[in-house]
């Protein structure tokens, strides 16, 4: 048996980038050297095949280690590509060699391996090695082409495109046999014959075999030779019978391909012509039926041209500065062509690697790509200011810092900023959507700008390190003078058709003029929020507010809109200078106008102005409930059917406009009600005989009586004198009638209460325990408190009806109070009996408390 010869491996480095598909991106994973070669080996046979790409900056790392088997399909494409797709993983993976001939040395080691995968090494292993071999390359065969043969050809493909195996055989049988170059005079025959049955099935076969995913067939038909031919035969899908495409007249335009500046390499022309047929391919003739794979395919091979293209021009100078060189003749044909191509540059470019894009950038500006800009949006031709728009939005979204560093060099060469350009276009043009991208164009360039280093730009991998997550929090300075420049200048002229309308007594506007308010509108919103200080004073300066608010009296809906978002702006700020400024100016009855006006109707414009007076509610702006009722309370009331404006009113009446937080009623302005709210206690519970009038000595017994007894229980010392009483313990403040102030209280005033000789008999044996009791519970004094005031207003209201005893009823009463005041303070410091506690504590904690004492 004849042994099966062994590929010879290759050992040169070829200089290659390493690619991988992310999200239909392609991510550039570095640059590197690439050899083929085996694994290790056992018993001196090679165990694997395997391609190593090793890094170029670090030639200790791998970039890509990959083994070549049957399932990973490796293709080649064009000269210096080989695509595959990772069997482990399913990623797919591309080589881009730098030389198409290190190319062709990978992908003649590749093939060999690949083609030692048959499925006839699936055979028992009786079979010889040459009965292995003698198996064909090619084991189908199509009928031969033409329109007899069509039916058979069309199910015979259908047939095989169905299993992996058959699509494989297929696609080679199609390759070796040049059958698309055999299918194209067909359908020039049939178009003749007007055989329409004809004409769909080459359509069907057209569509199957483009739908094989082979990068050589896709390439092959969008060559020169072919593809007429094969868009001809897709023009005529048998699912639409009735209709006719017209790719073939599309494609053969002369008109649709112009050199703007002559390209000298013929290769790059072929590569541009290859794209655009790609992309038309994608996009118009298969954009229905594509599935993932043939989309993939696709995509990586306009991908891989463009990158071509692009690295071609910018590497040629000449060919830049022959660009560049139009804009500074006086053709305007020739500077509007200019502008469209660098516009298709950029568009390109926004699917390049950060590296390569940067470089592009770099390479325009260097030659005057700002001049071409400030041309574009000054041009009279709308597709031009669109390609310039465009352009601009392209360099910002890729790094919006490149824009600022030229608009610094600007102001310090005393030019023009860009800026103003854009503002001069903004307050000009018709075209909506070049306003849109004017204005967030606008706000992109006036963020208050950030420091940020330069270890901020490490590459790592082949790819640039996130900005945005390394950024000092001190502000750029040059981007803070340029702001307060802007704000000087700028910034009236940008808001001048606002400021205008102080003078304007009909709020009528045309469509370009609406437009414009609804976009500075917007961007004024975007300057409160990000420009504090000078947006404040501006607004103060150029009375900016109440300019808005005459927008609520124009006839365009959406412009009323734009005017309630601008003032809930201001609201949802809570500042304070622009509530002030609001009460001040009286915005907010417009406002209540429009919504009485619109109200009985539920639409955009009543939801909006409900939305802000609701925001009013919710964040309790007081100044503002206060101002709208006690200015507008007839017109706050028409809509008090609704429940948001009762509540304003209610909040206001109950507050009597000094406060509009309902929760922050005082119960007294005294020091112990402020301790008590402190320390988060309730405040204690007032009775209907609060009303009464005391005199300023009951008043101040009343105020300073808590903090003694707190003074009085506070167990400072536990001894006790010999006596039993606690050396601590003190006198409560006595308490001094109205008419005859009397230091000394005889014992006899007490001789009518009840309680008294309880407490003579415990003073008599009293003797308290050497233990002092604990305090008793707050809830418990009060409640006793409360028991005495009732007695005295009730006494107090009984010296004014007999006003001949006064003086005595007064005097005896203030002793009875003060001497039960006194027994009740003591019976809390002795720590009495278990009589005494029955009396004077009911809670179960306090019982608790004397059990475990005794």
């Amino acid at each position: 048996m004849a042994a099966q010869p062994v590929p010879h491996p290759s050992t040169d480095r070829r200089r290659v980038k390493v690619y991988e598909l992310r999200n239909n991106d392609w991510f550039d994973r570095g640059t590197g050297f690439c050899t083929a070669t085996f694994g290790s080996c056992e018993d001196g046979q090679p165990r694997d095949s395997q391609v190593v790409v090793e890094s170029e900056d670090q030639p200790e790392r791998i970039l890509l280690k990959t083994r070549i088997c049957k399932e990973d399909g490796f293709h080649k494409q064009q000269e210096t590509l080989i695509v595959w797709t990772e069997p482990t993983n399913g990623i797919d993976m591309a080589l881009s060699f730098q030389e198409a001939e290190g190319c062709a040395m990978i992908w003649k080691f590749i093939n060999s391996i690949q083609q030692q995968y048959n499925p006839s090494n699936n055979q028992d292993d009786s079979l010889s090695d040459d009965l292995t071999m003698e198996v064909t390359v090619h084991p189908i065969s199509l009928p031969e082409a033409s329109l007899a043969n069509l039916p058979d050809v069309e199910s015979q493909i259908r047939m095989l495109s169905s299993s992996v195996n058959g699509r494989d055989a297929l696609t080679k049988y199609v390759v070796a046999e040049n059958y698309i170059d055999k299918l194209i005079p067909i359908v020039s025959d049939a178009e003749d014959l007007e055989s329409l049955a004809d004409l769909h099935r080459l359509c069907n076969i057209m569509k199957t075999i483009l739908m094989l995913n082979d990068t050589f067939l896709i390439e092959h038909a969008v060559s020169d030779a072919c593809v007429l031919g094969v868009v001809g035969a897709l023009e005529y899908d048998p699912d639409f019978p009735s209709h006719k495409a017209n790719h073939r007249q599309w494609l053969q335009g002369e008109g649709r391909f112009r050199e703007v500046v002559r390209i000298e390499e013929p290769g790059i022309l072929q590569k541009i012509h290859q794209t655009y047929r790609l992309q038309y391919l994608k996009d118009v003739v298969l954009a229905r039926i594509l599935d993932d794979n043939t989309f993939s395919v696709l995509n990586s091979l306009i991908f891989f041209n463009q990158v071509d293209i692009v690295q071609h021009l910018q590497a040629n100078s000449s060919f830049l500065s022959e660009l560049f060189n139009i804009f500074k003749a006086a053709q305007d044909t020739r500077k509007r062509e200019a502008v469209l191509f660098i516009q298709q540059c950029c568009a390109i470019a926004k699917n390049l690697q950060p590296p390569a894009r940067t470089t592009l950038y770099n390479n325009f500006i260097a030659h005057g790509l700002f001049q071409v800009v400030n041309f574009g949006l000054r041009s009279n031709d709308v597709s031009v200011r669109v390609g310039a728009t465009e352009i601009m939005g392209c360099m910002i979204d890729h790094d919006a810092q490149m824009i600022r560093h030229t608009i610094y060099r600007q102001i310090n060469e005393k030019q023009p900023p860009l800026t103003d350009t854009l503002i001069d276009l903004l307050l000009v043009e018709t075209d909506l959507g070049v306003k849109s991208q004017i204005s967030e164009t606008l706000k992109i360039l006036l963020e208050p700008g950030h420091q940020i280093p330069a270890e901020a730009f490490a590459k790592a991998n082949g790819d640039y390190a996130g900005r945005a997550r390394i950024v000092l929090q001190e502000p750029d300075p040059q981007q803070d003078h340029f702001l307060g420049l802007f704000y000087e200048k700028s910034a009236i002229k940008l808001f001048q058709p606002l400021i205008a309308l102080q003078d304007r007594t009909t709020m009528e506007f045309s469509i370009v003029e609406a437009s414009a308010f609804s976009y500075l509108v917007e961007i004024l919103c975007f300057f409160i929020r990000q420009h504090h200080h000078r947006s404040k004073f501006f607004v103060l300066t150029h009375n900016i507010v109440p300019r808005i608010t005459q927008l609520l009296q124009c006839s365009e809906k959406f412009l009323k809109l734009v005017a309630v978002r601008f003032l809930r702006q201001l609201v949802g700020s809570q500042d304070e200078f622009y509530i002030k400024h609001l009460c001040e100016k009286k915005v907010l009855e417009p406002v209540l106008d429009l919504l009485i006006e619109t109200m009985p109707r539920d639409n955009l414009i009543s939801s909006a102005c409900l939305e802000l007076f609701e925001l009013v509610k919710k964040e309790n702006i007081k100044d503002l409930v206060k101002h709208m009722v006690e200015n507008y309370r007839g017109k706050v009331h028409c809509l008090s059917y609704m429940e948001l404006f009762r509540t304003l009113i209610l909040r206001y009446d109950q507050t009597s406009g000094f406060t509009a937080n309902m929760e922050c009623f005082m119960e007294s302005e005294d020091e112990s009600s402020r301790e008590r709210q402190r320390n988060n206690r309730l405040p204690p519970q007032r009775n209907t005989m609060e009303h009464l009038t005391m005199d300023d000595a009951q008043e101040e017994y009343w105020n300073t009586s808590d903090d003694e007894d707190d003074l009085q229980i506070k167990p400072s010392n536990p001894s006790l004198s010999a006596n039993g009483e606690s050396p601590g313990a003190k006198l409560l403040v006595d308490y001094a009638s109205d008419e005859d102030p009397d230091d000394n209280i005889d014992a006899g005033a007490f001789s009518g209460d009840e309680d008294m000789p309880e407490e003579k008999d415990q003073t008599t044996n009293g003797g308290s325990p050497g233990v002092v009791a604990p305090p008793e519970r707050v809830s418990e004094k009060r409640r006793r408190e409360e028991e005495e005031e009732d007695d005295l207003s009730k006494m107090v209201q009984s010296k004014r009806r007999n006003s001949s005893s006064a003086g005595s009823t007064a005097s005896s009463t203030a002793s009875s109070a003060l001497r039960r005041k006194r027994v009740g303070s003591g019976a809390r410091d002795s720590g009495g009996g278990p009589r005494k506690i029955a009396i004077s504590l009911t809670s179960t904690a306090k019982v608790g408390d004397f059990e475990s004492e005794e």
